[in-house]
C-alpha cells in the first residue's frame, strides 16, 4: 500500500526541500542576541531533520500512533511534513509545531499546502517557551529540533502534559550545545530511557516512563 509519505507529490515537494537544504549557508549565532534576533537573522537557513531522519519520524509515529504531536522548531517544514504524513496515514492526531521567524512560517505553510496536509497541522507563532505554554495534553511524542540551548527548557515545560510512555526525540544529539539535554535525559531519576539513534547529527529517543 502507498503511504503519504510516498505519493508522487510529497515525494517531490521533500526532494526540491531537501536540495535548496543542501545550499544552506552558515547558520549566524551571536550569544547576545535575542531568541528573535537570532531567528530573523537565520530565516534564509533551513536547517533541516535528514532525510534518514524523517523516516524515522515517520515510522515512530505510525508505531505510536499519538494523538498529540509537538513540534519544536517549524523552520521550512521538512520534518512536520515527515509528522503529518504519518499522522495523516494514522487517520488519528494532530501536529501542533511553534516557529519564531515568520518567514519560515509563511514558507511552512506553503509547504504543507502544496503537499495537501495543512489539515493535520497548527503553527504558532512566536517563542515556544510561550506558544507551547498552553498546549493541553496528553502529549504522545515531542520533536525537539529548534535552538539547542532551549530543548531543554522546553521540554521540561512540557513534561507536565507528557503521557506515560510518550516519545520525545532530540534532533543534532552530537552537537556539543545539547549537552545538559542530553545528561537530563540520560539521568534515570528524570523519569526517561533515553538512546541515542545514529542518524546524520544524531538524534536522542528518550521514552518518558512517566515516574
Amino acid at each position: 500500500m502507498t503511504t503519504t509519505l510516498r505519493t508522487p507529490k510529497v515525494q517531490a515537494l521533500l526532494d526540491r526541500l531537501f536540495e535548496a537544504a543542501a545550499r544552506d549557508q552558515s547558520v549566524s549565532q551571536d550569544p547576545s542576541a535575542s531568541a528573535l534576533e537570532q531567528a530573523e537573522a537565520n530565516s534564509g537557513v533551513y536547517m533541516p531533520i535528514s532525510a534518514s531522519g524523517g523516516e524515522l519520524l515517520y515510522s515512530l509515529v505510525r508505531a505510536s500512533r499519538p494523538s498529540t504531536i509537538v513540534e519544536f522548531g517549524t523552520s521550512y517544514g521538512i520534518s512536520t511534513l515527515y509528522l503529518a504524513a504519518a499522522v495523516r496515514d494514522n487517520g488519528i492526531g494532530t501536529v501542533i509545531s511553534t516557529e519564531l521567524s515568520e518567514r519560515k512560517i509563511a514558507a511552512a505553510r506553503a509547504n504543507l499546502a502544496e503537499a495537501g496536509l495543512d489539515g493535520q497541522v497548527t503553527i504558532l507563532a512566536g517563542d515556544a517557551r510561550e506558544t507551547l505554554s498552553g498546549v493541553t495534553g496528553p502529549i504522545g511524542l515531542a520533536l525537539l529540533d529548534g535552538w539547542k540551548d532551549l530543548c531543554l527548557p522546553v521540554l521540561r515545560a512540557l513534561e507536565p502534559e507528557l503521557a506515560p510512555g510518550a516519545l520525545v526525540i532530540g534532533d543534532d544529539s552530537s552537537f556539543d550545545s545539547m549537552a545538559d539535554y542530553l545528561r537530563y535525559v540520560r539521568a534515570p531519576e528524570n523519569g526517561y530511557v533515553s538512546v541515542p539513534f545514529p542518524v546524520e547529527d544524531g538524534m536522542e529517543i528518550s521514552c518518558f516512563t512517566g515516574c
